[in-house]
């Protein structure tokens, strides 16, 4: 018997096989990919006959990657870069191109931006699809492995394929109810106050953006959030403070009363970063300059 040719390993296939990769399930594969897992098993059938290896075997509810599997990871992604290199310099028309990008961003940069750009973008005739996952304090590996193919975050990761361009900048706020209390007026009642802290999936938080502080004097937060949205049920009819960037009046905590820090704080850049395999996209670089754009009109 005859075995399968090697050019059935297409894009797609290729990009399924890194998504099982991550994901170490075939139904969150079919979910992040948009496909039903039927359509990922044949796939996966496909490239165990190919590669000759069953690249994955099943552990618990999960998946577990064979060494085969791992070391393929590199260099398939590879592959998919030099694919996606060769539609660099392609003429590109937002019209009659269907727009399609997974975006790592938190609460705030993600409402600010990404619901007027896309009014805007749908009432032009542009065909826009946003995937979103929460960047926390990111990791380059989002962008490296494509799981996103942007960042909006005011953490950036380093390193030499990222790129980075400063979007926004706010200065820090104290968040509260104005019917409960009175903002704190010095360092020493900002650090005895009852704080709201959000804390991301990689156990680091929100605090992270407060440079030249002596963090140590805060008092522990008295409540710990996964996310900025849910700030306000707990600071309104309490005397909880949150302090976040100014930005956040305009989003997540439009709601609360805020009040300036009563101590000198840098204020918070939130910068949109990408891949290098990315920056001479042309529907990538469009996009940007209409993230760009949005972001202006917010600091005018």
């Amino acid at each position: 018997m005859s075995k399968t040719d090697f050019t059935d390993l297409d894009g797609k296939v290729l990009r399924t096989f890194l998504t099982i990769l991550e994901e170490s399930s075939v139904s969150k594969a079919a979910d992040r990919l948009g496909v039903t897992q039927s359509a990922i098993s044949h796939t996966l059938a496909k490239l165990r006959q190919v590669l000759g290896d069953p690249l994955f075997v099943r552990s618990g509810q999960g998946l577990t990657p064979t060494e085969r599997a791992l070391s393929l990871k590199e260099p398939v992604q590879q592959v998919l870069d030099g694919m996606r290199a060769l539609t660099d310099e392609r003429p590109f028309d937002p019209l009659a191109d269907e727009i399609s990008i997974q975006i790592a961003a938190n609460d705030m940069p993600r409402d600010l931006i990404f619901p007027p750009l896309l009014r805007t973008l749908r009432t032009e005739g542009v065909r826009l699809r946003l995937g979103f996952i929460p960047s926390g304090v990111p990791d380059p590996d989002l962008l490296r492995s494509d799981r996103c193919q942007l960042m909006l975050t005011p953490l950036p990761p380093d390193g030499p394929d990222i790129f980075q361009k400063r979007l926004l900048i706010s200065p820090l706020m104290i968040f509260y109810d104005a019917d409960q209390r009175r903002p704190p007026d010095s360092w020493q009642a900002y650090c005895q106050s009852e704080h709201i802290e959000v804390r991301f999936s990689d156990g680091r938080n929100s605090r992270a953006v407060m440079r030249g502080v002596d963090q140590n004097q805060i008092r522990p937060p008295t409540v710990t959030l996964p996310h900025f949205h849910a700030i306000p049920s707990f600071v309104k009819g309490s005397d909880l403070i949150s302090t976040d960037t100014a930005l956040m009046k305009h989003g997540p905590l439009a709601a609360l009363d805020c009040a300036p820090l009563p101590f000198e704080c840098a204020p918070v850049s939130i910068y949109m970063v990408w891949h290098q395999r990315s920056a001479n996209d042309p529907a990538h670089r469009w996009l940007r300059a209409r993230i760009e754009a949005i972001a202006t009109a917010l600091q005018n």
